[in-house]
């Protein structure tokens, strides 16, 4: 028997006991007759002891011949410790060795593996297997362990089926780009892998299966950030026979269950902002409502006054920053450098300082008197001792550029607190999208999202109109998940192809099997895809969803541990009727 407890488990109760444990391990002190080494496993540390001229002599030279990461068993007994450490769990007893084995020796690992590592993202992502066995890492498995238990368990109890659907699926010119896995049994025709389930679920609804779940693995060859991943968790789910609210109050209860269940933390009901609302106010479609200082429009009192910048801009707005009027020249010009940044992109900023004796005083002082930047100020609401941030320009780059800046003082401010959860649902965002280069409207959702049925009279006069039954669940400023209320009407659905630039044999060619099934009784239908990484790094306060993976890629999509993608035989190639025609020089 390797081990008849784990080195989380023992305490003061055990006092006596001969156990045995089996570990890590972590660190070793030797000082002279007497030796401790700290032995780990996932569940927790726990202290050996060996004492020359009470320990056997050949157990304390097997000891001393230990190194970190060496892999243990260790036989003793129970007894309480004489310094005790209140910051474990295991942190009253001690195991006085009376057998020791090695199980397995280690190199020196590249990195020290403590909760705070001196590894850098590279090394500590090659060697995985090493960085896992931290302990910041494995709470935030066990979390992400917790969240998908709870989550099946409140999602069972509302009459979801988990239902798994296939992996290889047919490539859709939709969306992000897929990735693709040519067929040996098909030559020259090839599976994707999908970026969701979503046809599969709205035919699942068609086959009568009304309440579907599945937590499952997502691709989408992107370019990636903090909070993206090429292979990704989705909790995706489907609902029949509903409206839009149906979904909202089910999932909210989802959202609200999991944080009361995992944080013990009792979320009130979700405030409702339409998509308009937010980008008018914050600058956004996932506003982080922690804080205040949403956008004033300042057209009516800013222009005309002979200042160019101003007076020929789409939109004049800003800010207002409470309390912060103290703010010195070299933070106002910090703020300028921000705003200016090229993925910023604003030219300028200004500001009104409200000071705390009632006076006013701005960088655009020679063009507006006094007054003037009262009647601005009043705009505001302002008070002594505030401080208004100003930007002009086009109405969408300015409500952009005043988001970025509002999220900087959220920062600055301390007001952005990762512990504390301010949730909502945006809606009614807009059923579609332009690109002026491709000259055509993108569905700003997917092509399966139905239109608000009190805007389907500008279908086809008005498009750009066109509101959706869609839905984000947004948290903190992170979308969490969205969602829609489906197409179930065939008519319907190739209006909606049409618009987006298909024709009849495209639409049937890609899409034929889900318009075939509308054909047969489907029934109305909606649902949402929870990002499952995103919620449980949300959950835990972190912006990163990295280290919520027990395997991640980097930057560049690489698995830096195993080293894919890398190159496959010319024999596969062969077998696959593939040629490579191109070679990617390794940085």
């Amino acid at each position: 028997m390797f081990r008849t407890h784990t080195c989380g488990e023992l305490r003061l109760s055990e006092t006596g006991k001969e156990v045995t444990l089996s570990g890590w391990v972590q660190r070793i002190r030797d000082k002279g007759s007497l030796i401790w080494i700290d032995l780990r496993d996932r569940y927790g540390i726990t202290q050996l002891f060996l004492e020359e001229g009470i320990t056997d002599t050949s157990l304390i030279e097997h000891a001393r011949s230990l190194g970190r990461e060496f892999v243990i068993s260790a036989t003793g007994i129970v007894s309480e410790r004489e310094s005790k450490n209140p910051n474990i769990l295991t942190g009253e007893i001690e195991l006085r060795i009376t057998g020791l084995s090695l199980l397995n020796a280690s190199k020196l690992p590249p990195f020290t593996i403590e909760d705070k590592s001196d590894g850098g993202d590279e090394l500590r992502m090659k060697y995985r297997y090493l960085d896992l066995r931290r302990n910041p890492l494995k709470q935030n498995l066990e979390l992400r362990h917790r969240l998908a238990l709870e989550t099946r368990k409140y999602l069972d109890s509302q009459s979801f089926y988990e239902i798994e659907t296939p992996y290889l699926i047919k490539s859709t010119p939709e969306g992000a780009r897929d990735f693709v896995v040519p067929s040996r049994m098909n030559p020259g025709e090839f599976y994707a892998l999908p970026q969701s389930p979503q046809t599969f679920k709205q035919i699942l609804m068609v086959a009568g299966y009304d309440r579907y779940f599945q937590i499952v693995r997502c691709f989408r060859d992107e370019d990636l950030r903090a909070d993206r991943q090429p292979e990704f968790t989705q909790i995706d789910c489907e609902m029949a026979f509903v409206e839009q609210e149906d979904v909202l109050n089910t999932f909210e209860g989802l959202a609200r269950f999991l944080f009361q269940q995992v944080k013990g933390i009792s979320m009130g009901p979700f405030e409702r902002m339409d998509y308009a609302t937010a980008m008018k106010l914050y600058g956004s479609d996932k506003p982080d409502l922690r804080f205040g200082m949403p956008f004033v429009e300042l057209n009516e009192v800013a222009k005309g006054k002979g200042f160019g910048v101003f007076d020929d801009a789409e939109l004049v707005a800003g800010i207002n920053a409470s309390k912060c009027s103290e703010f010195t020249r070299k933070q106002l010009d910090g703020l300028t450098d921000f705003v200016k940044k090229p993925q910023i992109g604003a030219k300028g900023l200004v500001y009104i300082r409200f000071n705390n004796d009632g006076s006013l005083k701005s960088s655009v002082d020679k063009f507006f008197s006094e007054d003037q930047l009262r009647d601005i100020a009043n705009c505001f609401e302002a008070q002594p001792g505030d401080l208004m941030l100003i930007l002009s320009g086009n109405t969408d780059a300015v409500r952009k550029q005043l988001g970025e800046l509002r999220l900087e003082m959220g920062n600055q401010l301390g007001l952005r607190d990762p512990q504390h959860f301010k949730p909502l649902w945006v809606t009614d965002f807009p059923l579609l999208e332009w690109n002026e280069e491709s000259q055509r409207y993108f569905a700003m959702h997917h092509p399966f999202t139905s239109p608000k049925s009190e805007d389907l009279h500008l279908l086809d006069s008005e498009p750009g109109k066109v509101r959706a039954n869609a839905y984000d669940m947004v948290i903190n400023g992170v979308e969490v998940g969205g969602g829609s209320i489906r197409i179930h009407d065939r008519g319907l659905q190739k209006r909606m192809f049409s618009l987006l630039g298909f024709t009849d044999e495209e639409a049937q060619n890609q899409f034929g099997f889900l318009l075939n099934a509308f054909e047969f009784g489907a029934p109305p239908h909606g649902g949402i895809a929870l990002g499952f990484d995103r919620l449980t790094a949300l959950i835990a306060g972190y912006d990163s969803i990295r280290d919520f993976i027990a395997f991640p890629k980097n930057n560049s999509g690489r698995d830096t541990m195993i080293d894919s993608p890398s190159v496959i035989a010319q024999h596969q190639l062969d077998e696959l009727f593939l040629k490579v025609t191109a070679e990617k020089t390794r940085q």
